[in-house]
């Protein structure tokens, strides 16, 4: 059986992770912070603002801003000297 997130990989999704930080209506003057972490497809990240609008409609918090982290773990191989400079001699 093949992993889940490793067939979402080779569809293009990378890892993406969001810091929502968010007010509760009992403490609103005390911000709070939620990691949320999945594969989703970059620039639109559909995964993510499905579970926004989610939050929106059933959670009673305000949401105050959220950060965005993304990177596609799988990619074609690129090198790069270590030293930065290329030679042909």
């Amino acid at each position: 059986m093949t992993d889940r997130a490793f067939l979402a990989q080779l569809d293009g999704y990378g890892l993406t992770t969001a810091e929502i930080c968010y007010f509760r209506p009992d403490h609103p003057s005390l911000i709070q912070i939620f990691a949320w972490q999945e594969y989703d497809a970059a620039p639109d990240f559909p995964v993510l603002f499905d579970f926004l609008a989610h939050w929106r409609r059933q959670i009673e918090a305000e949401i105050k801003s959220v950060q965005i982290a993304h990177d596609q773990l799988i990619r074609p191989a690129s090198w790069r000297p270590a030293d930065g400079v290329i030679s042909w001699e």
